[in-house]
């Protein structure tokens, strides 16, 4: 257990029956990159039960914030969403992972591209000031099934447009547009389809995908990573890493469960 820190449980919010958010004390030896993740869990019979998780709070906050999906037999998930306020979560002592600013080439504009829970890492990104200095422009999308799913990232964005801080910075910059494919909304459809077809960028006013100034980070289902980065690639985006920035990265690190 020396390899993890162990952390008390200062809130916990249900957002939907499949989603829900909560923070956490954060040690001060915790170092992390906005966009990274940490393994996470619960000590269970003993034994560490972890999976990965990116941290939806930003490295200069005191607390920690996660944003997880509920699987009703995940080996951890289902334990951890019964978690409350006073309870210990073990986090692994080093973040890692591929969605932080470095690995991209320099570029104008950048586009977080996510779905469900994969939101977690952009919400870190976009309260990180550095980010703001870096693009002119920064795109988040964020596709759910349901319109119920976007509570989380709804109040986030709207949080920060009141901040003092971040507010003026987002009302330059930040252009947040929620997506849905089951239910009637302002925004409808795919990732995906939403960028081949120019509808994203139409209805943010902007001009249309170009490798010269676009950045891409993505994190969200195992299908739409491959599907955006097959369609990036038939347009020569290169990927990026640690060793080799690119023109776009993925966080690979997570399973449902």
């Amino acid at each position: 257990m020396s390899a993890f820190y162990r952390e008390k449980v200062l809130s916990v919010r249900h957002w939907t029956d499949t989603l829900f958010s909560f923070t956490a004390t954060r040690d001060s030896g915790f170092r992390f990159l906005n966009g990274q993740f940490a393994m996470i869990g619960l000590e269970v019979d003993g034994r560490p039960l972890l999976r990965a998780y990116s941290m939806a709070s930003a490295n200069h906050e005191e607390e920690l914030e996660f944003f997880s999906i509920k699987v009703a037999d995940g080996p951890l998930t289902s334990r951890l969403q019964k978690i409350r306020e006073g309870d210990t979560i073990l986090v692994g002592r080093k973040a890692t992972g591929t969605l932080i600013a470095d690995n991209l080439i320099t570029g104008k504009r950048l586009l977080l591209l996510s779905t469900g829970t994969g939101l977690a890492p952009f919400a870190s990104l976009i309260k990180d000031p550095d980010v703001y200095e870096r693009f002119d422009t920064i795109v988040l999308v964020h596709g759910c099934r349901q319109i119920s799913e976007l509570a989380y990232g709804e109040e986030l964005v709207a949080r920060l447009r009141d901040d003092e801080l971040f507010g003026p910075l987002l009302s330059e910059k930040l252009l947040y547009y929620p997506t849905v494919t089951r239910e009637p909304f302002r925004n409808r459809g795919r990732i995906t389809d939403l960028i081949s077809s120019n509808q994203l960028f139409d209805d943010i006013h902007q001009p249309p995908l170009d490798i010269a100034t676009d950045r891409i980070m993505m994190c969200g289902s195992p299908g739409m990573l491959a599907e955006l980065r097959q369609m990036f690639e038939d347009r020569g985006f290169l990927e990026g890493n640690s060793s080799e920035p690119g023109h776009f990265v993925i966080e690979k690190a997570f399973v449902e469960r």
